[in-house]
């Protein structure tokens, strides 16, 4: 145990430095957010529960301290039983992790921050060829609460954070998802959802969500429209901006409307509650680029036809591919002209402007 709370300390301040870096990125609100959930997982809190306003405030007040005296540091290589290994050296750190029960998460989430984490091991099992880790306990973790992720060709399902992240999309749900929300809870058994209910349902949504995640994981690595390494290189060329969003947009779309993904194991299940949080929790340019979900569960609603939720899959699928090849061509003519700067214009004028009209044509 000596070993793990050293290694847990080491992760902790390697999360402190790239919060310290990366804070920026958030809005007033999204960082507040954070803060918040950060807080509770370091003072051991349920994600319903809340703190008097002031000592949250004095905590904050702490972090920041912390975050301006390590703004300008290094990574840490991590030291583990005698050997150092770089932070993002995540095979060999867990081939010595693993048979003592936890797991290391390193990697770069969106606008290229780095994420790190150190969390137990609750079960390792398989979903359709996937190595698949539930993790529970996090002894170190940043400010994103992540509910899933892929990692070294594996799927990292957060129970903790997903837990956190699920309460948040609940309590913060938008007017436009709430007849979802209410038709998921009652396909789940829970009919009247106040606050105590939905505190006594949470581990019941979360295990509903569960296969949500690992599907969405499952289409992103089976996905072959938009080849992974050319997705790369369009995040790493326009991190933080507009482009990225779309890129990483149209990525979760191919990976929940493809053939091994999200949508079409909720159909194959035919999960009611599933899909209703589904649509409940479409949000962001997802749900731009992919409105007739929201009809089509309006109408699935009232018919119970999951015919028609097939037929807005297999659109929502179309306009996915027409939006990949066409930034992927932008971006590979931006390359070759050594342009990059006239692509990302390109990829914003003529396709983010053009969402909800579809993908202009070339």
């Amino acid at each position: 145990m000596h070993e793990l709370d050293n290694l847990s300390t080491q992760v902790l301040r390697n999360c402190d430095i790239s919060d310290s870096r990366h804070a920026g990125l958030f809005s007033v609100c999204g960082l507040a957010l954070r803060l918040r959930d950060l807080y509770k997982w370091e003072m051991g809190l349920d994600p319903w529960l809340e703190k008097d306003s002031s000592a949250i405030l004095d905590w904050i007040g702490e972090k920041e301290q912390v975050w301006e005296r390590l703004a300008e540091n290094d990574y840490r290589n991590l030291s583990l039983f005698g050997d150092t290994y770089q932070p993002f050296d995540t095979r060999r750190i867990n081939a010595v992790l693993e048979p003592h029960g936890f797991f290391y998460g390193a990697g770069y989430a969106r606008s290229l921050k780095p994420t790190f984490f150190l969390a137990r091991i609750e079960d390792k099992g398989n979903t359709d060829g996937f190595t698949v880790y539930t993790l529970g306990r996090e002894l170190a973790r940043d400010l994103l609460t992540i509910p899933a992720l892929l990692q070294d060709q594996a799927i990292l399902l957060r129970r903790e954070s997903g837990t956190f992240f699920l309460w948040d999309q609940i309590f913060y749900i938008n007017k436009s998802g709430r007849h979802a929300l209410n038709f998921a809870l009652e396909a789940c058994g829970i009919k009247d959802p106040d606050p105590k209910m939905l505190r006594r349902s949470l581990a019941t949504i979360y295990n509903v969500q569960r296969e949500t995640y690992i599907f969405h994981e499952i289409g992103e690595i089976r996905d072959t429209v938009f080849d992974a390494d050319i997705w790369r290189q369009v995040i790493n060329e326009f991190p933080h901006t507009p482009v990225e969003l779309l890129a990483r947009a149209i990525k979760d779309l191919l990976a929940d409307t493809n053939a091994y993904g999200t949508l079409q194991h909720i159909i194959k299940k035919r999960s009611a509650a599933m899909l209703g949080f589904y649509v409940a929790f479409l949000d962001g340019l997802v749900k731009a680029l992919f409105p007739e979900m929201r009809s089509a569960f309006l109408v699935y609603a009232k018919t119970k036809s999951w015919q028609v939720i097939e037929n807005a899959v297999s659109s929502g699928f179309n306009t996915a591919v027409q939006y990949a090849e066409e930034i992927i061509r932008i971006f590979q003519t931006g390359k070759q002209a050594n342009d990059m700067q006239g692509a990302q214009m390109e990829i914003e004028n003529r396709l983010l402007k053009n969402i909800n009209s579809g993908p202009a044509s070339s």
